[in-house]
C-alpha cells in the first residue's frame, strides 16, 4: 500500500481509519529505513509481522515474482512445490553469480539486497562482540570445515609454492580435514600440559617454521573455541610470530563469538601481529540451523578474494536465517544471550564441581576455556576399564546431547595421519574424562537436568563396579 492507495481507500473506509493504518503501516517502513540506511542490527528487535513485510517486500523485487514475467532460461526461480516456495519467502535466485558470491543479480534485487544487508548487520554484530577492528566478511553456505578450505584455497593463489600448514593439534576431524581436503600437508604441533590445561607450544611452533622453511609454510592454522581441557591458542604470540616471518595466519573461530574472551584473542592477536581471516559457524553463535559460515577479516580486499574463489551461486538460506534472527533478537536481545551464557557458565562450572566431589572426582582447572568444562572420569575407570565409554552410551539413552566422555588411549587416522589419544588432543593425556558446555541457547533447566542424570549414571555404574566379582 502506498500512499496513493492508502487516499483511494479512504473513499471506501472511514478516512479516520485509514489514516491510522498508513500510520501504523509507516511505523514498519520507519524500522526498514533504519536498516537500510545504517546497515547494522537494530538495538531492539522486531515483530514477525515487520520482518514478514520486509522479507515480501524483497520477494516481490525478484524476477521469478514478477506480474507476467516470462522466463525462457535454464535458472528462472521455478518452484514446483507452493510449500517449499513459502519455506523460502519466495526469495527463490540465491545469492551471487557464478563468479562471485557477493555480486549482484540482475535478476534478483531483492535477493541481492538481502545479501548485503546480511553480510553489513553479521560485520556489526562481530564488531559489538569484540573485534572492533574488523573490516569485511561474508555468510557463507557451508559449515565451518569447508570455509576454513575456502580460506586456504585462497592463499594458494598469493603462496603458490607453499605446502605446508603449522596447526596447532585440535581433535576435531573436520578441522584436520579442511586442510587435507584443500590438497596441502598438515603439520601437527602437539599442545603442552601446564597444570590441567592443554596449550599451544610455542617453541615447537617456531622450531618448525625454521624446519620448514617461511616460504613453504601456506598459513599458521589455530584454534579458538575448544573442547577443555584444550584451551585457546596463545593468539598474540602466534600473530606476532606471523607478522615476523610473513606467515599467514587463519583462525577457527567455530564458536568463538559468544564468548568475549575468544572475540578479545582475535582482537588483540590482529592489533600485535597477523591475522588474515577467521571464520565461525552461524549455528553455533547464532541458533540457525548448519550449513553456514562467517568468514572474516582486517583486510577488505583479501576478504573479497575469498568470496570470489566460491565457485558458482549460492543458497541464501543461511543468510535469510540469521539476518531473521537477528532482526527478532536485535543487538540487546542478543547481547543479553550472551550475558545470560556466561552466567550459566559459572553455574555449571559449580554443580559439575560439586558432582565430582561427591564421586572421587574433580572438576578439572581450565581457566583459560571461556565455554568448555572438563570433569576427570579417573576413579571411574579405576574400577571398570569400559565404565568410561558405559557412561556416554548411558547419557545418550537417557537424552544427554553434547556430553562428550573421552576414554585413554583411543587411537584415530585420518588422511594418513594417526592421532594417538584421540579426542583428548593430545596422546597421553593424564585420565579420563567427561566434557560439558555452556554454549549460547543454553538455560539453568538445561544444566540441572543433565547434572541429575549425570549423577544417577555415575551411581549405577559405581554400584555394577561393586556387585562385580
Amino acid at each position: 500500500m502506498n500512499s496513493e492507495n492508502f487516499l483511494l481507500s479512504e473513499k471506501i473506509v472511514s478516512p479516520s481509519y485509514i489514516r491510522q493504518g498508513s500510520q501504523a503501516r509507516r511505523s514498519h517502513e520507519q524500522l526498514i529505513r533504519h536498516l537500510l540506511e545504517q546497515g547494522k542490527c537494530p538495538e531492539e528487535g522486531w515483530s514477525e509481522s515487520t520482518i514478514e513485510l520486509f522479507l515480501n517486500e524483497l520477494a516481490v523485487m525478484d524476477s521469478n515474482n514478477f506480474l507476467g514475467n516470462c522466463g525462457v532460461g535454464e535458472r528462472e526461480g521455478r518452484v514446483a512445490s507452493s510449500l517449499v516456495a513459502r519455506r523460502h519467502y519466495r526469495l527463490i535466485h540465491g545469492i551471487g553469480r557464478s563468479g562471485d558470491i557477493a555480486a549482484i543479480q540482475p535478476k534478483a534485487a531483492g535477493s541481492s539486497l538481502l545479501n548485503k544487508l546480511t553480510n553489513s548487520v553479521v560485520l556489526d554484530i562481530l564488531r559489538l562482540t569484540g573485534v572492533r577492528s574488523v573490516a569485511s566478511c561474508f555468510v557463507v553456505p557451508m559449515a565451518t570445515g569447508m570455509s576454513l578450505t575456502l580460506c586456504f584455497l585462497t592463499l594458494r593463489h598469493r603462496r603458490p609454492n607453499a605446502r605446508y600448514i603449522i596447526w596447532p593439534r585440535i581433535d576435531q576431524k573436520s578441522c584436520f580435514k579442511s586442510m587435507i581436503t584443500a590438497g596441502f600437508e598438515p603439520v601437527v604441533v602437539e599442545n603442552v600440559l601446564e597444570g590441567d590445561e592443554l596449550r599451544t607450544d610455542l617453541e615447537a611452533v617456531e622450531r618448525k617454521i625454521e624446519e620448514l622453511g617461511a616460504e613453504n609454510i601456506l598459513c599458521v592454522h589455530s584454534t579458538t573455541s575448544c573442547f577443555a581441557p584444550r584451551v585457546p591458542d596463545r593468539l598474540e604470540e602466534l600473530s606476532t610470530m606471523c607478522a615476523k616471518n610473513n606467515i599467514p595466519h587463519i583462525v577457527n573461530n567455530a564458536y568463538g563469538v559468544q564468548s568475549s574472551k575468544c572475540m578479545h584473542l582475535i582482537q588483540q592477536g590482529a592489533r600485535v601481529g597477523r591475522i588474515d581471516a577467521f571464520v565461525q559457524s552461524l549455528d553455533k553463535n547464532f541458533m540457525v540451523p548448519v550449513g553456514g559460515a562467517i568468514i572474516a577479516g582486517f583486510d577488505e580486499v583479501f576478504v573479497q578474494e575469498i568470496s570470489k574463489m566460491y565457485p558458482g551461486r549460492a543458497s541464501a538460506s543461511p543468510s535469510l536465517d540469521v539476518l531473521i534472527t537477528l532482526l527478532t533478537l536485535g543487538a540487546s536481545g542478543y547481547k543479553k544471550c550472551l550475558s545470560e551464557r556466561k552466567d550459566i557458565y559459572s553455574f555449571l562450572s559449580q554443580e559439575l564441581k560439586s558432582l565430582a566431589s561427591s564421586h572421587g572426582e574433580r572438576l578439572l582447572h581450565t581457566p583459560h576455556n571461556p565455554i568448555s568444562l572438563a570433569m576427570s572420569l579417573g576413579g571411574l575407570q579405576a574400577g571398570n576399564d569400559k565404565a568410561v565409554t558405559q557412561l556416554g552410551s548411558m547419557l545418550f539413552t537417557r537424552q544427554v546431547s553434547g556430553a562428550r566422555v573421552i576414554p585413554l588411549g583411543k587411537e584415530q587416522t585420518i588422511g594418513g595421519h594417526t592421532f594417538r589419544g584421540f579426542m583428548s588432543h593430545s596422546d597421553s593425556y593424564p585420565c579420563p574424562y567427561l566434557n560439558a558446555a555452556s554454549a549460547v541457547g543454553i538455560t539453568r533447566e538445561d544444566v540441572s537436568a543433565c547434572i541429575k542424570r549425570l549423577d544417577k549414571c555415575m551411581r549405577t555404574l559405581k554400584k555394577e563396579n561393586v556387585s562385580r566379582p
